[in-house]
Parts: C-alpha cells; sequence; structure tokens
C-alpha cells in the first residue's frame, strides 16, 4: 500500500521531490568542496583500517582488508570517485535526471562510509535514500526525469520488456 503511494501518488511525488533536492543539496555541497579544495582520501581509509582493530571494532575485518588490498594503494583514483561521485549524485538529484541511478550511487557511497565506521549524517541519508529508490520514477517526476525516461523506456517496451 506505501509502496503503491510512494510511487504513483501526486502527493508523494511532491514529497519526494522536497526529499530528493534536500539530499542532493547535502551531496552537491559535498562534492563541490571536495573538487574545488582537493581532496585526498588516503588519510580517512587509513583511519578507518584502524579503526579495525580493539575489543569492539568499528570496521569488520572484510571491510578492513578491502581498504588495505584496494583502496589505499588506489587512493588517488578513490578520492576522485568520491569528490565527483558526490557532485554528480547531487546534481542528478536536485535536477530529478536519473534520479533512481543517482540515489543508487548515492547510497553506494553512504554504505562504504558507514563500513568504514563514519555514521555522521549517512545513516539518514541512507533512510531517506531508499524512499527514492522505492518510489522509482515517480522521485523524478517533479524534473528532467519526466522528459527523460520516457525517451529511455521506450526501446524496452517495443522489446517486450518490463521496466
Amino acid at each position: 500500500m506505501i509502496v503503491k503511494w510512494l510511487r504513483e501518488n501526486q502527493i508523494a511525488a511532491g514529497l519526494l521531490t522536497v526529499i530528493r533536492v534536500y539530499l542532493g543539496y547535502s551531496w552537491l555541497t559535498a562534492g563541490y568542496h571536495k573538487v574545488a579544495d582537493g581532496f585526498d582520501a588516503s588519510g580517512f581509509l587509513q583511519g578507518a583500517v584502524a579503526k579495525a582493530s580493539g575489543d569492539h571494532p568499528a570496521v569488520q575485518g572484510w571491510w578492513a582488508s578491502f581498504l588495505e588490498a584496494v583502496a589505499i594503494p588506489n587512493a588517488g583514483l578513490f578520492s576522485f570517485l568520491v569528490a565527483w561521485g558526490e557532485l554528480l549524485v547531487g546534481v542528478g538529484l536536485i535536477l530529478g535526471c536519473l534520479t533512481t541511478a543517482a540515489a543508487f550511487f548515492g547510497i553506494v557511497m553512504n554504505f562504504a562510509f558507514l563500513f568504514s565506521g563514519t555514521v555522521s549524517t549517512n545513516a539518514q541519508m541512507v533512510l531517506l535514500t531508499i524512499f527514492i529508490l522505492v518510489a522509482g520514477y515517480n522521485a523524478g517526476k517533479i524534473g528532467i526525469d519526466r522528459f527523460v525516461m520516457p525517451g529511455i523506456r521506450k526501446p524496452y517496451k517495443r522489446k517486450g520488456i518490463q521496466s
């Protein structure tokens, strides 16, 4: 019942737009400062690995192993991906363009930050993003998706694939 309301109701579309723009602004400002001022994730990554030890570690061992083996050796790439990812997720959510994709990549980053032991606003952003993801197209209906999504959906409808 709630899922149907989120996916089809016009009032829900309006509320989702407010949530979407709020989340987008949060991502945009965080990403803008990282892109404009320069961002190096290596300190954050090393700090996350340090949180994986002790009696009650904030970071799980498997995640710390991933950070040590993949992220830290490629800190430059991860710094670039985080900075530009935050900026682009923010733009997508604010404009309502490819909203579901932007929300998905935003929630992936939120979970990466949570796995790294940083709570901050990430848990709140995950919760709000779930509403955007569940709502699907309705979350971007008051935005550029109103014009973009019909063109994306048509090729699938012609081939008999349900979206």
